[in-house]
């Protein structure tokens, strides 16, 4: 067994969670400095904050990194691209933002989530909830084009910043949720001549002109998957806004 070699395989691994969780924290940081509407012009009924998961529904282990960070907003989006989600890069499907860059919902909302207590090689749970409201119409849309990307993206191979290549596999599941729609994107990605993947996922639940989001970034061997954001993520908007 070659351990300098699999100091370099652990080292690279190290290297794709600590990249994708960069890009989820940078864009809470940049969320918290978006401008914000004034409380009062913005009518009660129409505040997806309101929506937003709450610490009290959180499985036990987990929290919102609200204490840390202020990462919602309402102005959405986080970035723009000119790329539709149709026909962006595969690679962009584990990225935390790639719904508000390149679907680009009129009004946003997200809040981080991590695990309270890692231990050992343990990489914990790390991800956000996230509601994003489009266009009458348009949220049905986005959700074909979702599919669509995961169909055409497959199987694909990434560089990294350092060089090295992943090779990834797309796979979409039943979210279990009922609504107007729903599912869940999984992404599992390995280094050559490794065959124990890290593994990203995006649960989407469709309410009207609402997606519902829930997010995992990455993990390996994860212990829970994304459906441990996503369920609470649904209850909290659904009962924001009963009535």
């Amino acid at each position: 067994m070659d351990l300098r070699g699999n100091r370099t395989v652990r080292a690279h691994h190290v290297a794709v969670a600590a990249a994708i969780m960069a890009v989820l924290a940078t864009s809470a940081c940049s969320v918290g400095s978006s401008v914000r509407p004034p409380a009062a012009s913005v009518p009660p009924r129409d505040r997806l904050r309101d929506g937003l998961l709450t610490q009290d529904r959180l499985p036990h282990g987990l929290k919102l990194m609200t204490e840390q960070i202020d990462s919602t907003t309402t102005g959405a989006p986080h970035t723009l691209s000119t790329v539709p989600l149709a026909s962006m890069p595969c690679s962009q499907l584990a990225v935390a933002s790639f719904m508000t860059a390149h679907a680009h919902p009129a009004k946003d909302v997200a809040v981080a989530v991590e695990q309270e207590h890692l231990v050992g090689d343990d990489y914990g749970w790390f991800g956000q909830g996230s509601l994003d409201r489009y266009a009458p119409g348009r949220a049905a849309a986005v959700m074909a084009a979702v599919r669509g990307v995961a169909r055409r993206c497959t199987a694909y191979t990434d560089t990294l910043f350092d060089g090295s290549r992943t090779h990834n596999t797309v796979s979409v599941t039943r979210a279990d949720a009922r609504a107007d729609d729903s599912l869940v994107l999984r992404v599992a990605s390995t280094f050559s001549g490794d065959t124990d993947p890290f593994i990203t996922e995006t649960g989407f639940v469709r309410e009207g002109d609402v997606i519902i989001m829930g997010q995992k970034m990455v993990a390996r061997d994860p212990k829970s998957g994304v459906k441990t954001v996503l369920s609470p993520a649904v209850a909290a908007y659904r009962a924001a806004t009963a009535g």
